[in-house]
């Protein structure tokens, strides 16, 4: 790729990918998979499956076949740096909990950085069929459709998003306290189990705002993107300008984001 790249160039691929990925995925959703755990810490939950596994397999082949010479940071495989200004940020499988437990939340997340900027992102749910797209500079869109960001004003009118990390049973930075504020001061939360998911819901209006902690670049990635090119704004939880490798992120419609934020800054 030249820096002249239009990420609008790269939609086609995007949208075949995680085609593909979705129908690996929709296969084992609804045959049978195997679940491994991730972590051996007391009451670790981080979990794969066969699903997870097929899905990566299909990204990165796809990838290492057309951009030879960029860079990928994924959950479930080791990569090599080797330099190139383009990162590839893979999730293949976003919502692995809800996927073990039969709960049809869950995603495909792929997004593409180019010199440490997020260029373009896809966020695909393949149990409604819905694909989020956002390129740097061109907006947001659900299935060819301009998305935007609600215009709530209000806490007390809001619906917002929040996750759990998964060393919650050990670590006192489990987002606990910060869910008490939060959760009485507004319409309503929900906890959907995909921060891709909760943040493409922000860009399309369905979510008023979104806050996590202990997330990784590819959880986060493509959904921030889509945020901002909806209209909203992400920060880190004060407030400050982050990026994908922040470990925590508030994301919102913009009319709400300083109130949200004076919340979480009360813990």
């Amino acid at each position: 790729m030249e820096s002249s790249f239009n990420p609008k160039d790269i939609v086609p691929f995007l949208e075949d990918v995680t085609d593909r990925a979705g129908r690996a995925i929709m296969s084992y959703f609804q045959g049978k998979f195997q679940i491994d755990r991730k972590d051996t810490a007391p009451g670790g939950i981080d979990i794969v499956t066969d699903a997870d596994r097929a899905s990566e397999e299909i990204i990165l082949g796809a990838i290492r076949r057309e951009f030879p010479d960029h860079d990928i940071l994924t959950e479930e495989t080791r990569t090599v740096s080797t330099g190139s200004p383009w990162l590839w940020l893979v999730d293949p499988l976003d919502g692995t909990v809800n996927f073990a437990h039969g709960i049809p939340i869950f995603s495909v997340s792929i997004a593409l950085m180019h010199n440490g900027a997020l260029v373009a992102g896809m966020v695909y749910d393949p149990t409604r069929m819905e694909k989020f797209r956002a390129m740097r500079n061109n907006g947001a869109y659900l299935n060819g459709d301009s998305i935007h960001v609600s215009r709530a004003d209000r806490l007390d009118r809001s619906i917002m998003a929040t996750g759990f990390p998964y060393d919650r049973a050990y670590s006192p930075i489990n987002n606990v306290a910060e869910f008490s504020r939060v959760v009485t001061r507004v319409q309503g939360i929900r906890r959907g189990g995909s921060a891709a998911i909760d943040l493409a819901y922000v860009s399309c209006g369905r979510l008023d705002g979104f806050w996590e902690l202990k997330l990784n670049p590819w959880d986060m990635a493509a959904g921030m993107l889509l945020v901002e090119e909806a209209g909203g704004r992400v920060t880190d939880r004060t407030g400050r300008p982050t990026d994908v490798y922040t470990d925590n992120i508030v994301a919102t419609n913009g009319m709400v984001h300083d109130l949200l934020v004076g919340i979480l800054s009360e813990v």
